[in-house]
């Protein structure tokens, strides 16, 4: 085995989020996972595609009177600058389907078509999709 082997390797890592911000745990817990994978070195990405583009928009109710009765997490995301987490990533025809513009968007994002978004999954070493 070689010295050098496995020591200093930095792996590419996407989140892919797919699910509602809320209803679910999916999109804390991919949150979580994204700040563990950054605390650790990890070259980290985030994509919100399909019902995940509501993960980062602003102005969610969350009040126990709007039926949802969680707390609202979506101000974490702004905090993943300080992680060095500054790839973010949201499909454009999930944006457009729901109605959304990157001025409803409470973090900066770069956005991309489908077809660029399936090539940056396919540069990863692992995608983990919630």
């Amino acid at each position: 085995m070689d010295d050098m082997e496995g020591e200093g390797t930095i792996k590419k890592f996407l989140y892919l989020n797919r699910k509602a911000p809320y209803g679910t745990v999916y999109a804390l817990e991919s949150l979580e996972v994204v700040l563990i994978g950054a605390a650790f070195d990890q070259d980290v990405s985030l994509a919100f595609v399909d019902d995940g583009v509501y993960q980062i928009r602003k102005n969610h109710n969350t009040k126990v009177d709007s039926g949802i009765g969680m707390k609202d997490f979506s101000k974490t995301y702004r905090v993943l600058e300080d992680y060095d987490v500054e790839k973010l990533y949201v499909e454009k025809e999930s944006m457009e389907e729901r109605g959304l513009t990157k001025d409803d968007l409470i973090v900066p994002v770069e956005i991309m078509d489908r077809a660029q978004m399936a090539a940056l999954m396919a540069e990863q070493d692992v995608v983990l999709s919630f």
